[in-house]
């Protein structure tokens, strides 16, 4: 799991940059069918709600921690798409529009978070007694919960990084997105970008050392 490739020296500059043919004719699709969904046509948008619903949930599901609300945000988006389609100009990726959008609910969602997030005492207390007597009756680690327990290391690494690193991480190495576009969703430039990802890579190689070595 080489989150900084090459090592803590390497530049961000280093990793090769993604893309093909193929992801160009999808682009040309996404905007073909968008523009039909502009004309209010109801087959369309589906295609594009069966095509990038994955990836909106999954992106949401990784920035806020869980599925369940990450759904509500995947259907948030597409009804923004849907509502918003008489304004869509295919001026910049579909994609990048709709990594927008869903950046913008997800980051609505973690300010409503930590506005309300009031943890009681007593349900700390309660979690800490059930984790404690789950440990004392485990028996030695088999290897599928070893790679529950990575998988759980690596969401909670990511989970910890400020929001700007983590939906960088989170676009580049599970969406693959090129560095450009990931400039777009964070409305900043390239550079920038690039320096998020490598601050945002040494974070998660720091905090995952002990499953690297």
């Amino acid at each position: 799991m080489n989150f900084a490739s090459g090592g803590a020296t390497s530049s961000p500059e280093d990793e090769p940059e993604p893309g093909s043919s193929l992801a160009d004719n999808d682009e040309a699709s996404d905007v073909a069918l968008m523009l039909r969904v502009r004309d209010g046509d109801l087959e369309a948008f589906e295609t594009l709600v069966t095509r990038h619903q994955h990836s909106v949930v999954g992106t949401a599901a990784k920035m806020l921690g869980g599925t369940a609300d990450a759904e509500d945000i995947g259907q948030q988006v597409f009804m923004r798409v849907w509502k918003h389609a008489a304004r869509y100009q295919p001026s910049a990726k579909f994609t990048t529009w709709l990594m927008t959008i869903t950046r913008n609910l997800v980051f609505n969602e973690l300010r409503r978070r930590r506005r309300s997030q009031q943890v009681s005492m007593d349900a700390d207390e309660g979690d800490t007694i059930r984790h404690q007597f789950v440990d004392e009756q485990a028996a030695a680690p088999s290897e599928e919960m070893l790679d529950s327990e990575l998988h759980q290391a690596i969401d909670s690494a990511i989970a910890s990084l400020p929001e700007a690193q983590r939906l960088a991480i989170v676009l580049r190495r599970y969406e693959g997105m090129p560095y450009e576009e990931i400039a777009e969703v964070l409305k900043t430039s390239v550079p920038a970008v690039k320096s998020i990802l490598f601050r945002a890579r040494a974070e998660l190689k720091a905090r995952l050392k002990k499953y690297l070595e």
